[in-house]
């Protein structure tokens, strides 16, 4: 009895995967309006939101320890800006479609007048 509740633990311990463990890209977003950052996550294939942007990770890439730190994110980003009416839509922007780099930020930068977005790290 209690090798069968051992072995029934073991295959739950196995199956289970932290929220935290996912795949994806850790990046730091500015709100240059408040002035607040923060870290985020950001799964690989599902879009995430901060502030009027929608931020879709498609790769992260992070080199191997024996060489020079570096991390490359290739990211989507669409604005949802808000509506200056609520009888009409905003309509979706795409503001970027590119790799960023965590040692040269202004390389490949977001451009947007409200939000900007850096890579930090991956998460595998």
């Amino acid at each position: 009895m209690r090798t069968l509740i051992i072995a029934a633990a073991l295959a739950v311990a196995a199956t289970a995967t932290p929220a935290h463990a996912a795949p994806g890209a850790v990046l730091r977003g500015l709100d240059k309006i408040s002035g607040q950052a923060r870290d985020f996550t950001a799964p690989i294939g599902r879009p995430v939101k901060f502030g009027t942007l929608e931020i879709t990770v498609r790769s992260c890439q992070k080199a191997p320890p024996e060489e020079p730190p570096e991390v490359a994110i290739y990211l989507e980003v669409v604005d949802h800006p808000v509506p200056r009416r609520p009888d009409e839509p905003a309509p979706a922007k795409a503001v970027m479609s590119g790799w960023i780099f965590a040692s040269s930020p202004s390389l490949n930068a977001l451009e947007h007048p409200t939000y900007d977005v850096w890579a930090i790290d991956c998460r595998s």
